[in-house]
């Protein structure tokens, strides 16, 4: 979710200086340059791959497109996402096994093959040492056998993921590796998602990550290989909502019930982030993204860059939440269609949402990029 800080009016610069200093906006890594200004700290790597459990709401999301080596069509996608959450307990709970900390992990395979299907399952609990974890140094982060970690060492970066599922019959394993220099969303990593100064998150993507894969499913074992989009997010408010000192002042038509978003890895080596946060009446509350050139250069998106027409819905049989699963992007690199390549990629138990492979197409109906749509707040509006 994008923006410039540079947009705020004085009166928010004012408040969120005065905010910043009595210490109302925890984990918030904000700076005043020499004119004054609210300005976002830089991240800092490896530190910021990591945790931060100052913060109320975090997630490592990674998903992919897979194919069998020597096949031009996208056969199986995958999603394995740690979400962590602070709380219920305080910080300062004496119990050694007080809930400070929540995980909750969902991972899903999609095949794509013609008779394919949706399979996914999910993993919750309260941070344990050794068991169900999210380091503060690095990025490495488990629930019990599902993990993914950052490898260590000189080069581009590597990774490792792992998930399974008995219930749906599959295990994948994942080797990955940064193909360029990391995303960082927004201005630097800092980035807006609403109208209001304290509506924003830290936010940055590892794309077009090259990703050799075995998959084991129905008692086969299948060698896979791809490209992969990693994202890193942390906030203390999901869907961008007002902090109690801003929600004072704030009308109801800047609450978001729920986001449209896109990672798509282009054909040319580039990357596309779309993304809108969305009212109750459907209508956009803030809108952004990036694109990341063939050639290294990223433009940021500001709302008013960014259009997302929902083209043809999808309606679930549990309980028919109304997917829009084809769309008409307008953004600075043209008109373009996304469209997803199975219809019922929607995820269930707890948290419910559509989480999908799709594909992008150019204005001449030629795809041009391959990854991932994500819809939330079609079935009742998303909480963690």
């Amino acid at each position: 979710m994008q923006g410039e800080p540079g947009d705020w009016v004085p009166g928010r610069r004012a408040w969120l200086m005065q905010a910043a200093a009595l210490g109302l906006l925890p984990g918030a890594s904000l700076a005043l340059d020499s004119t004054g200004a609210v300005r976002p700290a830089r991240l800092s790597f490896p530190r910021d791959f990591g945790a931060h459990p100052e913060q109320a709401i975090e997630w490592w999301y990674l998903t992919g497109i897979l194919s069998r080596p020597g096949r031009s069509e996208p056969e199986f996608g995958y999603q394995l996402t740690f979400f962590r959450r602070r709380g219920p307990a305080a910080p300062e709970h004496p119990s050694r096994l007080a809930a400070r900390q929540l995980l909750l992990a969902h991972g899903a395979l999609s095949d794509l093959r013609p008779s394919g299907r949706l399979r996914h399952d999910q993993r919750l609990g309260r941070a344990v040492a050794g068991l169900n974890e999210a380091s503060e140094q690095d990025c490495a982060v488990r629930m019990a056998d599902w993990r993914l970690a950052r490898v260590p060492g000189s080069g581009p970066d590597r990774y490792r993921a792992a998930l399974s599922s008995r219930s749906g019959g599959f295990a994948l394993q994942l080797e990955l590796q940064a193909s360029q220099a990391l995303l960082l969303q927004g201005d630097g990593g800092f980035s807006r998602k609403g109208p209001q100064p304290e509506q924003f998150s830290h936010y940055y993507s590892q794309v077009q990550l090259l990703s050799q894969a075995q998959l084991q499913l129905d008692g086969q074992v299948l060698s896979l290989q791809g490209r992969s989009w990693l994202d890193h997010e942390w906030s203390e408010h999901l869907l961008g909502k007002p902090s109690d000192a801003g929600a004072a002042g704030a009308a109801a038509t800047e609450s978001a019930i729920g986001w449209d978003w896109a990672g798509i890895n282009l054909g040319d080596g580039g990357a596309l982030t779309v993304f809108r946060l969305r009212r109750a009446d459907g209508s956009t509350l803030w809108s952004g993204g990036s694109w990341r050139r063939a050639d290294g250069s990223t433009l940021t998106f500001a709302p008013e860059d960014v259009q997302m027409q929902a083209l043809r819905h999808w309606d679930s049989p549990r309980g028919g939440a109304p997917y829009p699963l084809e769309w008409r992007l307008r953004t600075p690199q043209g008109e373009q269609r996304l469209r997803a390549l199975l219809d019922d990629q929607e995820i269930t138990g707890g948290l419910r949402y559509w989480e999908g492979a799709a594909e992008l197409l150019d204005a001449q109906g030629r795809r041009s990029g391959l990854g991932y749509l994500e819809l939330t707040g079609y079935a009742g509006a998303l909480r963690i």
